[in-house]
């Protein structure tokens, strides 16, 4: 059996065994780095190019560092190479940038063959990752959608919408009102918060018995986060 210890030491002069296993632990760590963004996701934006990016951002990043080895030349010409490169995708989620870096780290460390400490902060990235998603830290929503509908503009139907969201949504605020059809109708949106009991789906059930009533949307929250 191959002794891991004594083929890390040996990494001046990387062997093809060594380089096959540092690119391997490149692809299985960025591969679960990808998993772990993929399972933990939230919003509208997600790219499956994103996700195989980390995976060959990784094995790049693996590869690079080897090339390099303790050659400060190599270190040098490297960065004047990668200087002509210029990258403009822009990330709209500070999110996807760590786990952009995570990848890049975790390639970085199998390149200069820190296995341990690669496989390690990988580790402990996806377990950290997870657990942030499970727990909602940093969430301070106090709504949980939007609600939006059009409906004539009588007091009868003003009135008796007013009592179904009252006996079915917990909190609601106006947020925009506008005429349409020459002011025979409104088209409005609300910000509401759900009753813990009344899901979303029994709330537009009962705002389909208001006559009139027409266009009903609800968005929530996590998915109008970036509209």
């Amino acid at each position: 059996m191959l002794d891991l210890l004594t083929v890390q030491s040996s990494a001046a002069y990387p062997t093809v065994i060594t380089m096959a296993y540092t690119l391997l632990l490149a692809f299985v760590c960025s591969t679960a780095i990808g998993f772990t963004y993929e399972h933990t996701f939230l919003g509208l934006s997600y790219s499956r190019n994103f996700v195989q990016a980390l995976v060959l951002s990784s094995v790049v990043a693996a590869t690079v560092m080897q090339a390099i080895g303790d050659n400060v030349g190599r270190g040098l010409g490297m960065l004047g190479a990668l200087s002509i490169v210029r990258f403009r995708t822009s990330f709209k989620d500070p999110r996807d940038i760590m786990f952009l870096f995570a990848a890049l780290g975790a390639g970085i460390g199998c390149g200069v063959f820190a296995w341990g400490i690669a496989a390690g902060g990988t580790l402990t990235f996806c377990v950290i990752a997870f657990v942030l998603s499970r727990s909602g830290l940093g969430t301070k929503n106090f709504f949980d959608g939007m609600l939006r509908f059009a409906m004539p503009n009588n007091s009868e139907s003003r009135a008796q919408l007013e009592k179904i969201m009252r006996a079915n949504i917990k909190t609601f605020v106006l947020i925009t009102m506008r005429e349409v059809d020459g002011g025979e109708r409104i088209d409005v949106a609300y910000q509401v918060r759900l009753r813990r009991k009344r899901p979303a789906n029994e709330v537009l059930k009962e705002l389909t018995l208001v006559p009139g009533i027409s266009d009903i949307h609800f968005m929530m929250q996590d998915a109008t986060t970036e509209v």
